[in-house]
């Protein structure tokens, strides 16, 4: 997604790939359309037929085949008034051992005017043992739009015996509504990253885990329904009455799917994206 700073300026080599997508949607007669869309390099988008009155849903793909280090990858996205968007990921994305140099990054900046609904759903985020990865996404929510946010991530392949004992990984989520944050979260591991996991006070040996955040005003009336599919390594709680936002570990990917699904079914009303059924 888009760079802090000019390649040149890091005194590093052209990346390996990039790539950005931009689009936005309004409300039609009988739902959503495209309003606006481009997108370049090695990011594309592809937009699968939904029923009638449903969210335009966008699938994004990475044609380069994963993210390692100085690769550039950018979203930017807008659910107009009225409108309704879905963003997901065609498959898992894959962070590959970098090597010496700046490390891959990705931006997300969505926004989402009155009376929008938006729902951004990438499937899970696997970490490979030296990568180097810098994620960023901001959420801008108008008063009266809805947001559904969930980012899934694996820290290495468990059925391949992979531990991620080095590398590195910083992730900073934001989310705003009329200019004021109601939601902010990072993480940052380095280093030996599966003896940090390891750590009672941290995962205690978890090898992925998923954030959920949804802004709602139907989010406190969730929330029991929520922990009722929550296994014993997650929490959930309301930041606010209309604001909801989940943790969740599991000891692998298969596991944290197999805890999630029945949660994002939930909280989309059964309209998760096929993408996460294939």
């Amino acid at each position: 997604m888009t760079t802090d700073a000019p390649e040149a300026q890091e005194g590093a080599q052209p990346p390996r790939a990039r790539g950005a997508a931009r689009l936005s949607v309004r409300a039609a007669r009988g739902g959503s359309a495209l309003a606006t869309f481009r997108h370049a390099g090695s990011l594309r988008a592809v937009f699968p037929r939904v029923r009638p009155g449903a969210a335009v849903e966008a699938v994004l793909v990475n044609t380069a085949g994963g993210v390692t280090g100085g690769d550039r990858f950018s979203v930017e996205a807008a659910a107009e008034a009225g409108a309704a968007l879905t963003l997901s990921t065609q498959a898992c994305e894959r962070a590959y051992r970098a090597p010496p140099g700046p490390p891959g990054r990705l931006s997300v900046r969505l926004s989402a005017e009155a009376g929008a609904r938006l729902a951004w759903l990438p499937q899970e985020t696997i970490l490979y043992d030296g990568a180097a990865l810098e994620r960023r996404l901001e959420i801008d929510l108008a008063p009266g739009a809805r947001c559904l946010m969930c980012e899934p991530l694996i820290f290495g392949r468990a059925a391949m015996g992979e531990r991620l004992t080095s590398g590195m990984f910083r992730d900073h989520v934001t989310i705003t509504r009329d200019g004021q944050p109601i939601y902010r979260d990072g993480v940052h591991l380095s280093g030996d990253i599966a003896a940090t996991l390891a750590r009672p006070g941290v995962a205690r040996g978890a090898g992925a885990m998923a954030a959920l955040v949804l802004v709602a005003e139907t989010a406190e009336a969730a929330l029991p329904q929520v922990r009722a599919h929550l296994a014993e390594t997650g929490g959930a709680s309301l930041l606010a009455p209309d604001v909801l936002a989940l943790r969740l570990l599991a000891p692998d990917g298969e596991g944290l799917r197999r805890a999630l699904l029945p949660i994002l079914d939930l909280l989309t009303d059964d309209s998760l994206p096929r993408a996460w059924r294939l």
